[in-house]
């Protein structure tokens, strides 16, 4: 079982962070470049709130649309879901 941390206070040094230069970012497996999957989970999560219940429709996608969001493995429903959601906010 994981070790629980109670503390509220980051131990993150966020001014420092946010002057750090693209280059100076260090990648590895564990901390990997952000991808378009990460981003899609995080626009449905929003920081781990519960997800309200989605309703199911019959809709017409270009096939080389679907075609592309499949390329990318499984989830694509939920990627296609993220971008509407994400063009939905934009356009408020």
């Amino acid at each position: 079982m994981k070790k629980r941390i109670s503390s509220k206070v980051s131990k993150t040094d966020w001014k420092a962070l946010r002057k750090m230069k693209e280059h100076q970012i260090k990648l590895s497996n564990e901390h990997p470049e952000l991808d378009l999957n990460h981003i899609a989970r995080a626009i449905v999560r929003k920081g781990l709130q519960p997800v309200p219940p989605k309703t199911s429709i019959a809709l017409r996608v270009d096939a080389d649309v679907v075609k592309c969001f499949k390329s990318q493995g499984p989830g694509y429903q939920t990627r296609m879901n993220a971008v509407l959601h994400a063009f939905k906010e934009a356009s408020i």
